[in-house]
């Protein structure tokens, strides 16, 4: 493949993302599924086009990894925290982490009993099972835009604690599997929480501080980049980097609540209130493309034999049973009443495929006979409910919305020129006060 036919490709993969982003507000589908289906498609080109070259581990881990940094970037820019919100975003955590910990554990279960080879270590089915448990922030941010007050609250806030606890959860079951006994391994999480907090309030204050007295025009980008610079270095230490990302944004979009007494002084917001609209807009659109090439790349990884074994569907089947079960009971515990719509929003997306091809690099966590399309089921029918939750809940017809665009015949009984059914669905919809630009 030549540097044009290249770029061309490149392009017209972000075009079509963007015209699925538009499917995806108007039907609520996911354009996760979409990008992945474009994926599979792209392995029917001509040989002559050697897509394959460009679908590598090294490459889908590295657009993985920014990725990963932008969306938990783009989700701390939309968390205000107030004294108000203390009640949502307590419950909002304890959902999250409850279910990531109940959940992880009897899809490890289910792992170790179903899958040949794998009742060789629990401890490997656990590692197998978190990414599984994780919820996706990258879904369920931008779908849950026609949900009302507390509600869109409470999925923005549970999402981002999934992704940040499931990420941490899943990187100290990996660094603790080369100690020895568990009070070394109590040791070390507790150290390595507390040396991650630290490090990530000093440098969160010290960057916001910095970031609002730059005068060069170009700075957005310079932001970026130390944040990426603290993401890996931290890594490298074994530190928990995301919670430096997550603590910069939530400083950044709340300075009057971090900089109170002596230290109001150090934070303009009248500097900060402008730059945080083009940080916003920046991550947003980084986001964006990076997420499209990721599930894009995914889905030319996945051969159609695995989509095609009922074996595999059941396995994922009863995973996604087991993590609805185990949300519908915190949800009853914790928030109690009207968890409609939220009991269905629990997709699973980048940070689960993400982690499974981290699980790759090390040989001894290795499962053979675990199928990377018992992920893309998952990830299927997690989406698929959590698309038609959202459209009854909006009170229109499931079928309606996703056949939209076909032909269709009006049904006009009352004789006044109009859809009796299209005024019903706007009926619905004024009742519940939707508004779909909020």
């Amino acid at each position: 493949m030549n540097t044009y036919t290249l770029i061309i490709g490149i392009s017209l993969v972000v075009i079509i993302s963007f015209f699925f982003n538009i499917i995806s507000k108007k039907t609520n589908i996911p354009s996760v599924l979409l990008l992945i289906g474009l994926g599979v498609l792209i392995q029917f080109l001509p040989e002559k086009y050697n897509a394959d070259v460009y679908a590598n581990l090294s490459t889908l881990e590295i657009i993985g990894n920014v990725g990963l940094v932008m969306i938990v970037l783009e989700a701390a820019l939309d968390l205000h925290l107030t004294q108000e919100k203390k009640g949502l975003i307590f419950n909002s955590f304890l959902v999250a982490f409850i279910a990531l910990a109940i959940s992880s554990f009897g899809i490890a279960t289910l792992i170790y009993y179903t899958i040949p080879g794998a009742n060789l270590s629990y401890y490997n089915c656990m590692i197998y099972a978190i990414p599984l448990s994780i919820m996706s922030s990258a879904i369920i941010i931008p779908s849950v835009g026609g949900l009302m007050g507390q509600k869109k609250e409470f999925m923005v806030y549970e999402s981002t604690f999934s992704d940040i606890l499931g990420i941490m959860f899943f990187y100290f079951m990996i660094e603790s599997a080369e100690k020895d006994g568990f009070q070394e391994v109590a040791t070390y999480i507790g150290l390595n929480i507390l040396v991650t907090v630290v490090v990530s309030i000093i440098l969160s204050y010290a960057m916001v501080f910095i970031f609002q007295r730059l005068t060069s025009q170009v700075k957005l980008f310079l932001v970026i980049s130390v944040l990426m610079l603290m993401y890996a270095l931290g890594k490298t230490f074994h530190l928990s980097s995301l919670l430096i990302i997550l603590a910069f944004g939530l400083v950044l979009n709340n300075t009057k609540l971090f900089f109170q007494g002596r230290m109001s002084s150090w934070a303009n917001e009248e500097k900060v209130k402008p730059i945080l609209k083009d940080f916003h807009l920046l991550t947003l659109e980084s986001a964006f493309v990076i997420r499209t090439f990721f599930f894009v790349i995914f889905g030319m990884f996945i051969t159609l034999d695995s989509v095609l074994d009922y074996r595999i569907a059941l396995i994922s089947v009863a995973i996604i049973g087991i993590l609805y079960a185990v949300r519908y009971v915190v949800l009853k515990l914790i928030v109690k009443n009207d968890i409609t719509p939220q009991l269905y929003i629990a997709p699973r997306g980048l940070i689960t495929i993400l982690l499974y091809f981290v699980i790759s690099g090390h040989p001894e966590f290795t499962i053979k006979d675990f199928n990377p399309g018992i992920l893309l089921f998952v990830i299927l029918i997690s989406s698929i409910i959590m698309t038609v939750a959202l459209i009854t809940y909006r009170g229109e017809n499931v079928r309606e919305v996703l056949l939209g665009t076909l032909p269709k015949l009006k049904v006009d009984k009352d004789k006044n020129g109009k859809d009796d059914f299209q005024d019903r669905i706007d009926r619905n919809v004024e009742d519940q006060d939707f508004n779909p630009f909020s």
